[in-house]
């Protein structure tokens, strides 16, 4: 097995299962009947419930790439209209209840996109892959992987899903503070390579016009951007290094449950990305630099 060449595309069919969270309309009804305010709010306490209560420099240490400002608008606010456990509960209601939507029953009917005992069977080695990973330097996978396990399948292959995409985010952040960039440069070497279009980062994120021309100029002087904000050549190869790095930091959980498993896992995430791509909820192109399932 090329383990780390397995990592990315693995990836790509645990993302979309995972980003239901932020983006699925039956998540963010369960956000606000808990009590949170707006979409930044559910989102931001949403993703860090599972480390507790943290204040927003933690969340900017964590997620990395978001301007402090929007952060500290939900944080620490969200705690006092709704506490981590009971954001937690939200999260996973709203998770239940679209993927009961797009998935279908998981009886013997014709309308499930996933049988109960490939479902079972998919949760069961997706829990394998990631119990027992090293997760040292990796708060967000320590966090979502130390929670409770839920007993339903499609639930318990969520979640093992947002492990799966918090330890290869923690990587990934590794990868970039190595290569020399703060959250802010990451953003713009991820446009300049034309990944993700600039105005979506910028909104997404919350950088202004002149917060980005700060960080393009200090990308042009070390060599990485040309002046109209795409990449050189050496910013290229950069950024693909990067990349490659980010694989290779999250090749762990496949090199644990082998080849044969990993088929067996993929053969049920395709489908479910498939099908998630068709119902609509995850936007394509997004800020995550997800693309459509093939």
């Amino acid at each position: 097995m090329d383990a780390p060449r397995t990592a990315r595309a693995m990836w790509k069919l645990f993302e979309p299962l995972h980003a239901l969270t932020y983006f699925a309309e039956e998540c963010l009804e369960e956000y606000k009947a808990a009590g949170l305010k707006g979409f930044w709010m559910g989102y931001f306490a949403g993703r860090a419930a599972p480390m507790g209560a943290v204040t927003p420099a933690v969340v900017d240490a964590t997620f990395f790439s978001f301007n402090p400002d929007r952060v500290k608008r939900a944080l620490p606010d969200a705690w006092s209209f709704a506490a981590p456990d009971r954001v937690l509960d939200a999260r996973l209601a709203g998770v239940d209840r679209v993927l009961t939507r797009i998935l279908g029953s998981e009886g013997d009917g014709t309308d499930a996109v996933v049988d109960a005992a490939a479902l079972a069977r998919a949760a069961a080695l997706a829990r394998s892959a990631v119990e027992g990973l090293n997760i040292d330097g990796r708060p967000l996978a320590a966090a979502n992987v130390a929670l409770p396990w839920p007993d339903e399948p499609k639930l318990a292959l969520w979640q093992a899903a947002t492990v799966l995409r918090e330890h290869r985010g923690d990587g990934h952040i590794t990868a970039l503070v190595a290569a020399g960039l703060d959250g802010r440069q990451a953003l713009v070497t991820m446009a300049a390579t034309g990944a993700v279009p600039k105005a979506m980062l910028q909104a997404a994120r919350g950088w202004d016009d002149d917060a980005w021309e700060e960080s393009t100029n200090v990308l042009i002087e070390r060599g990485w951007v040309h002046e109209d904000g795409t990449a050189t050549a050496a910013g290229t190869a950069d950024r693909q290094g990067i990349e490659d790095l980010t694989d290779l930091l999250a090749a762990e959980p496949w090199e644990r449950l082998g080849e044969d498993n990993t088929e067996s896992l993929r053969a049920v995430l395709a489908p479910v990305a498939r099908a998630i791509a068709a119902a609509g909820p995850v936007p394509v192109p997004n800020p995550i630099g997800l693309p459509a399932p093939e």
